[in-house]
């Protein structure tokens, strides 16, 4: 049985668990590896990942870096406006590995894809609406600023200096699909 969210405005409740049928899921994968896999796979003549796993205390210290950080500029920021976005990202070339140098990135993900994730935070724009923009909440001069994003048509740089972020889950492949359900 599924269980559907309660929604109030626009904030989900977590009263219930989230849950999808076995088959949704499937379904959803199926779509991605049967379409963009396959396509990235013969456009670029390699084996792409189809998954990647991030442990959970990794995971939960990501999130507790982005609350902890967070209420270190603003002590006023709650819960509800924090996020996380997920940014679909690929590992260079294995001829340009030295950018991996200050990583612990095996050679065999080189131009795999990954994923990586950066904060949100909500924020009203110049016309009122609430938005949820990338944001560096250790920065250097300890001010929440919403990152600009280049592709985004903006003429704010993006940040030089490093923003908590997390990447580096388990890729499969290289990794081995036997833990695989779907």
């Amino acid at each position: 049985m599924e269980t559907k969210p309660i929604l109030e405005g626009d904030v989900e409740t977590l009263s219930l668990p989230n849950t999808m049928s076995n088959v949704f899921i499937q379904e959803l994968i199926n779509n991605y590896r049967n379409n963009q896999l396959k396509a990235i796979n013969s456009t670029l003549e390699m084996t792409d990942a189809d998954s990647i796993w991030f442990d959970l205390p990794k995971l939960k210290k990501f999130i507790n870096d982005l609350e902890t950080e967070a209420k270190k500029v603003n002590p006023a920021t709650s819960e509800s406006d924090l996020g996380i976005r997920f940014y679909y990202a690929a590992y260079p070339k294995i001829d340009n590995w030295t950018i991996m140098e200050s990583h612990t990135v095996p050679k065999e993900y080189a131009e795999r894809h990954t994923l990586i994730m950066v904060p949100t935070l909500k924020k009203e724009d110049k016309n009122g609406k609430i938005l949820h923009y990338d944001f560096n909440p250790s920065n250097s001069n300890g001010q929440v600023i919403a990152m600009a994003l280049k592709s985004r048509n903006t003429t704010d740089p993006i940040e030089e200096e490093g923003g908590l972020a997390q990447n580096h889950g388990s890729l499969i492949p290289p990794d081995s699909p036997i833990v695989q359900n779907y």
